[in-house]
């Protein structure tokens, strides 16, 4: 089974929040996410992906997505390449 880690992006006043998770299907988790039915945090905004990674299991993508959860500096990295800045 693969499985992926994803960044997803929300702007809002030119700042941008970044939200990070895993799933088996990025397009409907993503759906899930701008629909109102994804993760509580990811309510009311309008998200995009940003970066996305596919692992070998479960596990795998469990575990990289919390260390990308901890790692402030990618992610803001990755906002502001979108931003372009």
């Amino acid at each position: 089974m693969n499985a992926f880690v994803y960044v997803l992006g929300s702007f809002a006043r030119e700042a941008c929040r970044t939200y990070v998770g895993w799933t088996d299907d990025i397009e409907k988790r993503l759906a899930a996410h701008n629909n109102g039915s994804g993760a509580k945090s990811t309510r009311g905004r309008v998200w995009f992906l940003l970066y996305a990674e596919r692992h070998e299991n479960r596990s795998a993508a469990m575990s990289r997505e919390a260390h990308l959860k901890r790692d402030r500096a990618f992610r803001k990295l990755l906002a502001e390449t979108v931003l372009g800045r």
